[in-house]
C-alpha cells in the first residue's frame, strides 16, 4: 500500500521516491524504497539541488551522516539525501545524527553526537528491502522506533 505520493513528500522532480507501508508479522514497519531517476523534462533545471549532508565517517558498510537540526524530522529531506548517498540495487547502511552542540566530527562519534541519533536506513540487496527507522526521541514512528 503506497502511503505517500511524490507530491506529499515534496521531492524535487529530479528524484523519485516511493514510500511503502507494510505490515510484517502483526507489527507495522515502515519501508522506504528509494528509486532515484532523472526526469527528462527541462522543467526542473532551475531548481537548486539540496546540498549533501556532512558524512562524519564510515565504519565497515555503515556511514554516519549529520542531519541539519532544522531538517531532523523532515522525511522528504532524508529521501533526497538517501538518493544522493545510496545507489539503487546496492547495499547501503546509513545512520543519521544531529549535532546540536557543534562537536567536532570524527570516528568514533563523540558522545555528544552519538546521543542525538535521528534515524537509521538499511538497504539490503540480499533481503530486497530498504527500511528507514526513526529514533524514539524523534517521536515519529513510535511503534517501530529504536
Amino acid at each position: 500500500m503506497v502511503s505517500h505520493t511524490l507530491a506529499a513528500l515534496h521531492v524535487p522532480p529530479a528524484l523519485t521516491a516511493i514510500a511503502v507501508w507494510v505490515e510484517l508479522g502483526g507489527m507495522n514497519a515502515r519501508l522506504l524504497t528509494l528509486v532515484p531517476a532523472l526526469l527528462m523534462s527541462g522543467a526542473h533545471a532551475a531548481e537548486p539541488a539540496q546540498a549533501p549532508w556532512p558524512v562524519a565517517g564510515q565504519q565497515g558498510l555503515v556511514r554516519y551522516v549529520i542531519v541539519p537540526t532544522a531538517q531532523a524530522r523532515d522525511e522528504a529531506a532524508y529521501a533526497q539525501q538517501l538518493a544522493l548517498l545510496c545507489e539503487p540495487e546496492r547495499t547501503c547502511f546509513v545512520n543519521f545524527y544531529t549535532n546540536s552542540t557543534g562537536a567536532p566530527l570524527g570516528m568514533p562519534l563523540p558522545d555528544a553526537i552519538d546521543h542525538e541519533a535521528t534515524a537509521v536506513f538499511r538497504q539490503s540487496v540480499k533481503r530486497g528491502a530498504a527500511t528507514l527507522r526513526w529514533a524514539c526521541r524523534m517521536q515519529i514512528a513510535t511503534e517501530t522506533c529504536f
